[in-house]
């Protein structure tokens, strides 16, 4: 290696890999729609009914819709910098797909059995796992300078790293904790809430900063 530059191993554009993940993440935020079904044919009686039956399914879908969403403009994010993708990044933003397009089950596993021990460890796992990919990803793109036309500023890499970490100890946290009590897993899970919003805010202020002074 010569400062930022090595031996490619690129294996395609960033902008390829991005394309593939839109799609991925566009189907997967559509399948978590499914389940928001009524039956046919009811009586008014049967219709409120069943329309109490849908709310937890309106409330695990909202609920996966926005953490979806956030993975997929974390993922943007990561890519900011990048045109080229190796081997390595390939894998991990193949695997962090995968995690993605599974979500649909966990979600519906919340929205049917939320009030059960085992449904709220393994959507807490689900979100860690795809958190913890992403984190991954992120260290590799950051440690690897030479796929981009500049380098992910260290500050706004590190911020990402933090803001990634928190994620998957928060629900990585609620797996066990969801054995204790259900409920409370599903209220620690409130713990992101300040979280995030001390690092996105920090986030913002981080990439301002970088692209003034990227602009001088």
């Amino acid at each position: 290696m010569n400062g930022h530059q090595r031996v490619r191993d690129d294996e395609g554009s960033a902008a390829r890999l991005l394309a593939l993940s839109d799609g991925v993440f566009a189907i997967a935020m559509t399948l978590l729609a499914l389940d928001i079904t009524l039956p046919t044919g009811l009586d008014p009686a049967g219709f409120e009914h069943a329309l109490g039956d849908v709310v937890p399914n309106v409330w695990a879908y909202a609920l996966s819709f926005l953490v979806i969403a956030a993975f997929w403009r974390g993922h943007h994010q990561i890519f900011r910098y990048t045109r080229e993708v190796d081997g390595t990044v390939i894998r991990l933003g193949l695997l962090s797909l995968g995690l993605v397009a599974l979500m649909p089950f966990p979600t519906t596993l919340l929205a049917e059995y939320g009030d059960l021990s085992q449904a709220v460890a393994v959507y807490s796992g689900a979100v860690a796992a795809m958190g913890a990919t992403q984190l991954a990803l992120t260290i590799a793109v950051w440690k690897r300078p030479w796929l981009g036309s500049a380098a992910l500023p260290d500050p706004v890499a590190r911020n990402d790293v933090a803001d990634l970490a928190s994620t998957v100890l928060v629900f990585a946290a609620a797996v066990p904790l969801a054995f204790v009590s259900p409920a409370g897993a599903k209220f620690w899970w409130l713990v992101l809430i300040p979280v995030k919003s001390v690092t996105g805010r920090r986030g913002k202020r981080l990439r301002a900063a970088a692209q003034q002074f990227g602009a001088r």
